[in-house]
């Protein structure tokens, strides 16, 4: 529990992932996030690596993190976004100013390769809070960086909830079906914080204000980002309350012990014409291939949002 990750966080966003990022970038003492890698996905690529560093931007790291900027298409089918629900700009809900600071010049793989060739073994972990474009291309295009990471904290996938993109599929990985069983086949330990645990801890109005009362410029951000995801699932479902995602796998690289799961074999169904992008978990051992993932589903929803508000409280 003392020891400290150096962390990269590989990201879309995305309303959630900018929770995610200051939930991550709040806990300094528990994470040492090195950068930001950005990827096609909630919304192009143009408008991903902007918002993220807008976030950084909150968050008074302008000048101490970079971003860089990934692939902008997944790796065998066209983009396919969710701007009608994180809206056009990706960050419904907030007031965006333009970003402090330009985009890192390297692309977001070859960072990834450099920085992993020269890490120590098994020394940094990727929090993946996106389709795993980025990801599989510098698994693939440099198998040896698998050795450098300690593990792979992933939002995506669905099994007991089901999908939200189509009946089977959870979007991060609808996006990028062939990158996902990349990386699910790397041999790299992976955590996967699914659908399933993501509506565990859902947001709720009551949830929402206590972010709002603390009175920083990140209290509000996170409120208001809050805000419009229930406002939106109110819209689309008649509910108050909206699934908590990406800050579910910030949450974990906080403390893994707020949250439980099995260790079990995940592949990605990549050719079904109903089911492509549909995690198929072996939850009872019937495959008899080898569990290569951890997956999630049992959270401590209110120790998960006071961490996440202790988090917050650190920012600007």
């Amino acid at each position: 529990m003392n020891e400290r990750r150096t962390v990269i966080i590989d990201c879309d966003p995305g309303q959630d992932d900018a929770i995610a990022i200051l939930f991550a970038l709040g806990a300094k003492d528990r994470l040492d996030v090195r950068a930001i890698t950005a990827v096609a996905g909630n919304v192009p690529l143009s408008l991903t690596e902007r918002n993220a560093r807008i976030i950084r931007d909150w968050a008074g790291r302008t000048k101490t993190l970079p971003v860089y900027a990934g692939c902008p298409r997944p790796l065998m089918r066209e983009l396919i976004t969710a701007a009608n629900v994180h809206g056009n700009t990706g960050l419904e809900g907030v007031q965006l100013h333009d970003p402090l600071a330009p985009v890192a010049p390297q692309h977001a793989v070859a960072y990834l390769i450099d920085t992993l060739s020269a890490a120590a073994p098994k020394s940094v972990t990727i929090c993946a809070l996106g389709p795993l474009t980025n990801l599989a291309t510098a698994l693939t295009e440099a198998p040896q960086i698998r050795d450098r990471l300690r593990e792979i904290v992933m939002m995506g996938g669905a099994f007991f909830e089901r999908g939200n993109i189509t009946p089977a599929a959870e979007f991060n990985i609808y996006v990028d079906p062939q990158a996902a069983q990349i990386v699910f086949s790397s041999g790299v330990p992976i955590v996967v914080l699914p659908r399933d645990v993501a509506v565990k801890a859902p947001i709720t109005p009551a949830r929402i204000e206590p972010f709002r009362a603390i009175g920083n410029r990140c209290g509000a951000v996170v409120a208001d980002i809050m805000a419009a995801e229930v406002a939106y699932n109110k819209g689309r479902r008649g509910v108050e309350d909206a699934p908590m995602y990406d800050p579910s796998a910030a949450g974990y690289l906080v403390d893994p012990s707020m949250f439980k799961g099995r260790l079990v074999n995940v592949v990605v169904e990549t050719t079904g014409q109903w089911t492509l992008g549909e995690t198929v978990v072996d939850w009872n051992g019937r495959s008899g291939r080898a569990p290569n993932a951890t997956w999630i589903t049992e959270v401590d929803a209110d120790a998960f949002y006071a961490a996440l508000h202790a988090s917050i409280s650190t920012l600007p």
